[in-house]
């Protein structure tokens, strides 16, 4: 017999297909460069600031009391009713608490949707600039990515109807909808989304409906796309408690759909993480029956946070274009003529200015004109953040930048 040292030798095996080549997300990457240079970080969108008081302490009784093992699959009973509870009563959307399942965040809901609904080849429609996530996750399905871009028009955002028209009578398997959207900003208005419905409800087009900053909607009202005529039996509603109550790390969302599609989603989901975090699920409950104060309290200042950054952007230079929601905005670097993309931008920023931003090309497939000096910025953070980010971009020496760029 052989020696162990003498057995032959293999190479180490490689990554599958579905992941080869994919690094880390560009929000890790930024705000890792932000860390390393103490950047005031204006690129990942999680606030500094935590949510309602009364939620925590209710997280906190759940774990010290002793709720910290498994929970039903689909969810405890209490969050799946507190969802349906408050859907109906914010945005008309009147759902059965059988028909909510509690994900882990909306991020995990959006791959078992595609998962558990999309056959491998078929095609996903998607609005460009796109969030990562969703290209992800039609990835690792083995589905193809179909983008529609949205159309830019005097600094706002919308739908570009014939090109998707033109998507849908491909025949894809779904579409990935987002609004309020990320990156932009964007919150697509009724006659948009009407088109959306009237394109898709005589097809076998699902609808990933991705609602995560639906009480984030500023200068237009969220309408759930499920509560339009004909929509709610071919619709995945996407929704979590990160983006509504500040609570980004806690990972805890939901997916709503009627039994024929949730079934298909739960039948994926049970197998990515099995079953949501037990102890914050009454949490986000409570918050979902009494906080609807402090959420509108949170919207108003986010909206007083983005008009804030927004001069500070136009004070530098930029043309800053319009955000109805979100925690986002963007910007356009050309008018600053410093010759770079804004991806060479967003690289050299952290170390230059001292403040971080994420490029939007890292949001579409194929980079052009219309998006190559596109950035952008979250307004989420807190006042002292939003401080230090201004001082240091008002006070920025651009052809600094543009040398260390290169």
């Amino acid at each position: 017999m052989e020696s162990q040292h003498h057995l032959p030798t293999r190479a180490p095996s490689t990554p599958a297909s579905r992941v080869a080549g994919v690094g880390p997300t560009v929000f890790a990457t930024i705000t890792a460069e932000a860390v390393r240079t103490g950047a005031a970080n204006l690129g990942q969108g999680f606030p500094d600031e935590d949510g309602p008081a009364g939620m925590l302490r209710r997280a906190a009784a759940e774990i010290t009391g002793g709720n910290n093992q498994y929970g039903p699959g689909r969810g405890l009973p209490s969050l799946r009713r507190a969802v349906a509870e408050d859907r109906a009563r914010r945005l008309g959307h009147v759902v059965d608490p059988e028909d909510v399942l509690v994900t882990v965040g909306a991020t995990e809901g959006i791959a078992a949707a595609v998962l558990g609904l999309v056959d491998r080849g078929r095609e996903v429609v998607v609005l460009e600039p796109t969030y990562d996530a969703y290209s992800a996750a039609i990835g690792l399905a083995e589905a193809v990515a179909r983008p529609v871009r949205l159309l830019l028009d005097d600094g706002r955002w919308h739908l570009d109807r014939e090109q998707f028209a033109a998507a849908v009578a491909d025949g894809p398997a779904a579409m990935i909808l987002n609004s309020p959207h990320n990156p932009t900003g964007t919150v697509l208005g009724r006659e948009d989304l009407e088109f959306i419905a009237d394109t898709v409800r005589d097809t076998g087009v699902v609808v990933i409906s991705d609602e995560v900053y639906e009480r984030l909607a500023f200068d237009r009202p969220h309408v759930a796309f499920a509560t339009l005529p004909g929509m709610q039996s071919r619709t995945v509603t996407l929704s979590s408690a990160a983006k509504s109550f500040n609570v980004t790390g806690w990972k805890t969302g939901w997916a709503i759909a009627p039994p024929a599609l949730l079934d298909a989603v739960t039948a994926a989901k049970q197998f990515l993480s099995y079953v949501g975090v037990t102890p914050l699920q009454p949490a986000v409950a409570w918050a979902l029956d009494n906080a609807d104060d402090w959420s509108d309290r949170w919207g108003r200042t986010l909206r007083a946070r983005r008009d804030r950054l927004a001069g500070v952007l136009h004070a530098t230079g930029q043309d800053v274009l319009h955000s109805d929601g979100t925690y986002f905005l963007v910007s356009d670097i050309a008018p600053l003529r410093l010759g770079i993309s804004a991806e060479e931008f967003c690289r050299a920023l952290p170390e230059a200015v001292g403040v971080a931003a994420i490029p939007v090309s890292s949001f579409v497939e194929e980079v052009d004109e219309q998006v190559a000096t596109l950035v952008r910025w979250t307004f989420c953070k807190a006042d002292g953040t939003l401080d230090l980010a201004e001082e240091r971009l008002l006070a920025a020496d651009w052809t600094r930048l543009h040398k260390t760029s290169n």
